[in-house]
């Protein structure tokens, strides 16, 4: 099932191309990784995949739907988002079990509506899976960064999606809240059964094991998209950052490191 079909897809806003042109497919159970600089159009990406934004020229598929020719508030509850932007309209005072609860219901912040056993059992589930099951009445406001990123990956999880998207998860962690982090991703990409899933990122460092696709996008346009070993080449990515990158894999992890040597006197 091709759970992504996006024909030359552009989006344009102001005047300022923010996507050029970008065509993809994305299979059921692949894994992708979009990465490229500042401004690439990343997050405007993800927007088009979560049908938050329909595209200014071009076809947008997902699910098997067409977007322009179904309600997207039939459509997003079977896409699960994080993001910083969703992250900030979690109300502080929530608890955790009711910020991932309260996804039944595609709401932030728990009001009159009812969940039944079977809701609360898959949210304690969730946040045991994902490890914050300790947490789970504390208040969203009082957790630390890698908590609130675990919490809200469980809550992207709650309706039980077909596509999972993930906005630059690791940012603003520290080395080990990053690495815990990843190791919980993996996990989730090794998992036959978990959605197929698209992380977005600027760092090679932050690539999951289990991520079996690449995206490099660059000003808005594709630079390169396929398996990931023949996408994350040196050549690509210098390219991609304009910058000489020497691009290296161990045990399945990505390290990138600048092989600039500056000149002085």
């Amino acid at each position: 099932m091709t759970v992504v079909q996006l024909e030359d897809v552009s989006i344009i806003r102001s005047g300022a191309t923010l996507l050029d042109t970008v065509s993809l497919q994305i299979s059921e159970h692949e894994r992708w990784v979009v990465i490229g600089p500042n401004g690439a159009g990343k997050t405007t990406l993800l927007q088009v995949m979560g049908a938050q934004i329909h595209p200014s020229r071009g076809r947008v598929g997902l699910l098997g739907e067409s977007l322009g020719a179904v309600d997207v508030f039939d459509l997003r509850p079977r896409i699960g988002v994080t993001s910083a932007a969703l992250a900030e309209r979690i109300p502080k005072s929530e608890s955790v079990a009711d910020v991932v609860v309260s996804a039944a219901y595609a709401v932030m912040g728990r009001w009159r509506e009812h969940y039944d056993e079977l809701d609360h059992d898959r949210a304690r589930s969730l946040m045991t899976r994902l490890r914050v099951d300790h947490l789970a009445t504390r208040t969203f406001g009082t957790l630390s960064e890698g908590e609130r990123k675990r919490v809200q990956i469980a809550r992207a999880l709650m309706t039980d999606p077909e596509l999972l998207l993930l906005d630059e998860p690791a940012a603003g962690l520290d080395l080990a809240g990053r690495e815990a982090l990843v190791g919980t991703l993996g996990e989730l990409c090794l998992d036959p059964h978990a959605p197929t899933s698209v992380l977005v990122t600027h760092h090679v460092e932050e690539i999951p094991l289990g991520v079996t696709h690449a995206l490099l996008l660059k000003n808005g346009r594709m630079v390169a998209a396929g398996p990931l070993a023949q996408t994350l080449t040196s050549s690509l990515m210098s390219y991609t950052f304009d910058l000489p990158l020497e691009i290296s894999t161990a045990g399945g992890r990505w390290t990138a490191r600048s092989i600039y040597r500056p000149t002085f006197g």
